[in-house]
């Protein structure tokens, strides 16, 4: 699927697209930075029911919300060095009891994903917007 957004708020349209193509209950965001990777997942979480105050999990690598669906994880692996960080805090553990795992900056962990099922969204800035692709 491909969408391009130019105002946050064609947000929410993007999302009520994806979540019934949601098949894994893992979703990888790749984006440079300020592509809009939290922006999106702040209206997903809002759609999946959450009433949670949604904030990028930068520096806590991962943030944790209730959904009436079950936990959803949210991580940001941009600061990790090493696959052995995300096995530290313990990465499989909340992608095998996760409604939904969120990745950003998936790429450290990559290779340790290629036994799940997931889905990827890459969001591209432009200059009048945002191109995303979810597969």
């Amino acid at each position: 699927m491909q969408f391009t957004i130019h105002q946050p708020e064609e947000w929410k349209n993007v999302v009520n697209q994806i979540i019934p193509n949601l098949q894994h209950n893992i979703l990888l965001l790749r984006g440079n930075l300020g592509a809009g990777k939290t922006t999106f997942s702040q209206f997903l979480l809002k759609e999946l029911g959450s009433d949670d105050e949604i904030s990028s999990p930068t520096y806590s690598i991962v943030n944790e919300y209730n959904t009436p669906k079950g936990k959803v994880f949210h991580f940001d692996l941009y600061r990790l060095k090493s696959v052995d960080e995300a096995y530290d805090f313990g990465i499989e553990e909340y992608l095998d009891n996760a409604f939904l795992s969120i990745i950003e900056w998936p790429e450290i962990y990559k290779d340790e994903l290629e036994s799940y099922d997931f889905h990827e969204m890459t969001i591209t800035n432009t200059e009048s917007g945002r191109e995303i692709e979810f597969n």
